[in-house]
């Protein structure tokens, strides 16, 4: 029978500066009953994500919705179905959705706003929210649709060791990238790329301006700059990338919080005198490519050519913590709650 109730996150009150633990909180909420053609769901791990800290803002995003005070927050999780009034999603079939934050969810059996069902046996239930999943998924078009890398190209990322990053790193090596640098805070962080992603260098942003570490580490410019951050960062790509440079734009989380980052916008003439491209994208307008993208991605791994690399907190009661850490830069890869114990 379905639970009349579940434990979820919701959010309290918008962030002022930066958000804080009490900005959030744990409640128990209903249930709805389970309809024809619907799915309950137990979430095993749920995806937390740079993306949520402007979805805890007041200005509306294009592509998404803002959280709302006093509701669920809501993300990519991957759960077991438990109950199904949906034929072609049986109990027992693992699936990836949109409610996370919460330890059950009743959606739509089968349809691209519901559940989504995922082969266990092609990769570890937690790669499919990191490395096959979404942040993957977002390295991957943007490397190869949006930047369009060419074998022998010098390759630039940002915020390199984040759950996106350190698949941008790998993949760009995979496509066959001669040079792949990144930038990381933290001489740590900046270690794991080249020991553990295969990034040829890594700069720590807070120690050497990023325009200087370029100079240093790539001296002969770059080919391919993907922007996770923006602001300081995306200003030093523009002066670093040669003649027909390509950047494909992802993030900017230089621009969200209280210490907002900015540059000066004069430094975009690099793209004119350089005639640069710059591309921003939205993943969920390439998932032509996703079937592309699996398979070629799960062979990689499977092969061990690439590493899947995820920072665990476990419970629900812990969803907020695991995300405070994340904006901190706190996680090495994806960060991901683990909310109940792998079937």
């Amino acid at each position: 029978m379905t639970p009349r109730t579940t434990r979820v996150v919701c959010l309290v009150r918008r962030p002022g500066k930066e958000p804080i633990p009490g900005d959030f909180a744990v409640e128990e909420r209903p249930l709805p009953p389970l309809g024809e053609g619907q799915v309950l769901v137990r979430n095993l791990y749920m995806s937390v994500d740079p993306s949520m800290r402007g979805r805890l803002e007041t200005t509306e995003k294009h592509y998404t919705h803002n959280f709302a005070p006093g509701s669920p927050l809501d993300g990519r999780a991957l759960g077991v179905v438990e109950e199904s009034r949906c034929p072609s999603v049986p109990p027992g079939a693992f699936v990836r959705h949109q409610l996370g934050w919460r330890e059950r969810a009743v959606l739509v059996g089968a349809d691209t706003d519901g559940a989504d069902r995922i082969d266990p046996r092609l990769a570890p239930l937690p790669t499919w929210l990191g490395l096959l999943g979404q942040t993957g998924f977002t390295a991957y078009v943007g490397l190869t649709r949006i930047a369009a890398l060419r074998p022998g190209d010098t390759v630039f990322v940002s915020a390199a060791a984040g759950a996106v990053g350190t698949a941008a790193g790998q993949f760009a090596r995979m496509l066959g990238a001669e040079r792949v640098i990144g930038t990381a805070g933290g001489p740590d962080k900046c270690a794991l790329l080249v020991e553990e992603f295969g990034y040829d260098a890594a700069a720590d942003y807070r120690a050497q301006p990023v325009r200087e570490a370029l100079a240093r580490l790539a001296p002969d410019g770059i080919d391919v700059y993907f922007d996770n951050v923006g602001g300081e960062q995306l200003a030093a790509a523009l002066h670093a990338l040669r003649t027909g440079g390509r950047v494909a734009l992802c993030g900017m989380m230089s621009q969200f919080g209280g210490g907002r980052r900015t540059a000066d916008i004069n430094h975009l003439i690099q793209a004119v005198l350089k005639r640069l491209t710059l591309c921003g994208f939205i993943v969920r307008d390439h998932d032509d490519l996703r079937p592309e993208f699996e398979q070629r991605v799960a062979g990689w791994l499977r092969s061990g050519r690439i590493v899947a690399r995820e920072t665990v907190v476990d419970g629900l009661e812990h969803a907020a913590e695991a995300l405070l850490s994340l904006l901190g830069g706190g996680n090495i890869g994806k960060m991901l709650v683990r909310l109940t114990p792998d079937p």
